[in-house]
């Protein structure tokens, strides 16, 4: 089996509802994704797949939709005020904790055709989150 990991930092912020520890505020993280790719073949360029490709695909969509944006759960009260100012925002169904963000870029990597084993969000340099079905 080969495998390749891309790098993607970026800056995001979020609140846990329902959460008793200082992420019960707005608050904001410096973000690193680690995608890991695998295949047990090479292509005809020898590679499980570009290192570019990987960057404008998922940096494209990271930057797009997560970068600089508050991420936060569907149910959070301060949604119509953010939203009034027009605030840059991506919504999730649940808590936007490490985990569903390392789930939610699985799943949008996967969705793009590529061959991903597992995410994982470093949400400081001491905290990661990984998910892998």
């Amino acid at each position: 089996m080969y495998s390749v990991t891309k790098v993607i930092h970026f800056c995001y912020g979020h609140r846990l509802l329902n959460y008793q520890g200082k992420c019960r505020y707005l608050h904001g993280h410096n973000g690193k994704v680690e995608i890991d790719l695998a295949a047990p073949t090479l292509d005809r360029r020898g590679m499980v797949r570009d290192f570019n490709e990987i960057k404008r695909s998922i940096q494209g969509w990271i930057d797009a939709h997560l970068d600089h944006k508050m991420i936060l759960c569907k149910d959070d009260p301060v949604l119509p005020m953010l939203r009034k100012l027009k605030e840059p925002l991506y919504v999730l169904e649940a808590n936007p904790t490490a985990e569903g963000l390392a789930k939610l870029i699985y799943d949008e990597t996967k969705r793009r055709g590529f061959p991903v084993t597992s995410i994982r969000l470093w949400e400081t340099d001491h905290s990661f989150a990984t998910y892998q079905p």
